[in-house]
């Protein structure tokens, strides 16, 4: 109730005209965020979509059936056991039954109880998933050597990867078809910590020669036909565009250009002694919102929840607070609230909800989100679908009375 009341409180303020915190809480800050109606309604879709991924990978997961050409299937019950975990929270079956096109749900005379498993176009997504990936493993190897230049030690703990392994377009076996096949770039140690390794970067040299993301954007500016744009101006710059509707001042405005000409390390640099002047710790932030930005680049989709990107913080060398980051600088990052989860989102790779330069990775993904969004519409029952039913809501119901 308390949380309601300070929403509705906070939207009958008006929008603020500069980004910088005051003294307020945390939460508040979030609550008084300038809103994106685009980006809110790409994650009214992708908080669903998250939750059928979890679903998909315990099905792609699960032991391959006899014969093999039946694809496998998971009894509904045990997803059942799962739902408070994976978020289910009407429970399975009518979470199953929300996403016709994407979960099949079938009687299983053997075993007396109903099962799930992926449809036919499901399948067919996710197999041009997987080939994507494995179609795009040199750009796969080209990502983890620019993570791993960015941090100070050339190494990053490799629990750190696995959070964001779908994000960075991996396949699901990288230690094995990434790592191992490629002894020249990487390595895996073990840590002070017990069962924990370290990704290690072997040829430091290989991330001598790295461009930013940002820094082939300002060529593009700087040679663009027709480009007016000052060098001088433009050699520190980030690209900027804020969501409809947020004023902007005359002093916002001017602490941007004075930001924006501010000189910085960029993510594959040295970053050089820490010094805690007023011109010191403008440059840690301004390397950090770099360093953020270039992460974000080397995504699939543009964006990850801020608590993954969080676990390489302190191997970054980032002495901020990184959610604070992403909502100090609007023109650059869109954080989302949406599913109970923090999600940034780079805001010149979108328009209108999609990636400008997508990819093939994304595109499969985005066909999987399609069918999130259809839901149950254009799915008609004839006779034997209606029998189908009936079984399934008996073997339901004997598990029930069981």
């Amino acid at each position: 109730m308390a949380t309601q009341i300070l929403k509705k409180l906070t939207s009958k303020l008006p929008m603020t005209t500069t980004r910088h915190r005051t003294k307020t809480s945390s939460s508040h800050y979030v609550a008084t965020r300038a809103r994106d109606p685009t980006f809110e309604k790409h994650m009214d879709a992708h908080k669903n979509l998250l939750k059928v991924v979890a679903v998909q990978d315990l099905l792609l997961a699960a032991p391959t059936p006899t014969p093999t050409t039946h694809p496998p299937s998971l009894s509904v019950d045990f997803l059942d056991r799962l739902s408070q975990k994976l978020h289910l929270n009407r429970g399975a079956t009518a979470f199953l039954r929300h996403y016709p096109h994407i979960f099949h749900v079938f009687y299983n005379p053997t075993k007396s109880q109903p099962y799930f498993k992926l449809t036919e176009s499901a399948t067919k997504i996710a197999q041009q998933e997987a080939a994507a990936v494995y179609d795009s493993l040199p750009l796969v190897i080209d990502r983890l050597v620019r993570l791993l230049s960015m941090s100070l030690t050339k190494t990053l703990p490799l629990r750190a990867i696995f959070k964001v392994w779908r994000e960075l377009g991996l396949p699901d076996d990288f230690e094995d078809s990434v790592i191992s096949r490629n002894p020249n770039l990487f390595a895996l140690c073990d840590a002070e910590e017990p069962n924990t390794h370290i990704f290690k970067l072997v040829d430091e040299n290989s991330g001598s020669n790295l461009v930013a993301a940002v820094e082939n954007w300002r060529v593009i500016e700087c040679c663009g036909e027709g480009c007016s744009v000052d060098r001088t101006e433009i050699r520190s710059s980030f690209k900027h565009g804020y969501p409809p509707g947020m004023r902007l001042g005359k002093n916002f405005k001017a602490k941007v250009k004075e930001w924006q000409g501010f000189a910085y390390v960029g993510p594959y640099e040295e970053m050089g002694e820490k010094r805690r002047t007023k011109s010191g710790v403008k440059a840690l932030e301004k390397r950090a919102v770099g360093v953020v930005h270039e992460f974000l680049s080397l995504t699939v989709e543009k964006t990850v929840e801020v608590e993954k990107i969080s676990h390489f913080r302190k191997w970054f060398g980032i002495d901020l607070n990184i959610r604070d980051l992403f909502l100090d600088h609007p023109g650059m990052f869109y954080l989302s609230t949406k599913g109970k989860r923090h999600t940034v989102f780079l805001r010149e790779a979108y328009e209108k909800g999609r990636l400008l330069d997508p990819n093939p990775v994304y595109e499969a993904r985005r066909k999987l989100l399609d069918l999130v969004v259809l839901g149950r519409r254009g799915v008609s029952l004839d006779s034997k679908s209606r029998n189908t039913g009936q079984n399934i809501d008996r073997g339901l119901q004997e598990q029930e009375n069981n």
